[in-house]
């Protein structure tokens, strides 16, 4: 179950961070809050990917 979950985080993380960059793209974000946008929306999907992972291993 681990190891699905595991897959699971790596490629919502891939699709989050594809999303990211369309829009960036698409709202002419400039080049030096790039990182910034990327960071931020990172470490909330990380803290939310934890969460999930915390919640089903406790259920």
């Amino acid at each position: 179950m681990v190891s699905i979950f595991f897959v699971f985080a790596v490629f919502f993380l891939y699709s989050i961070n594809n999303m990211t960059a369309s829009l960036i793209a698409q709202r002419e974000i400039p080049e030096d809050r790039h990182g910034k946008v990327f960071r931020t929306i990172n470490v909330l999907v990380t803290i939310l990917l934890v969460s999930s992972y915390i919640e089903i291993l406790f259920t």
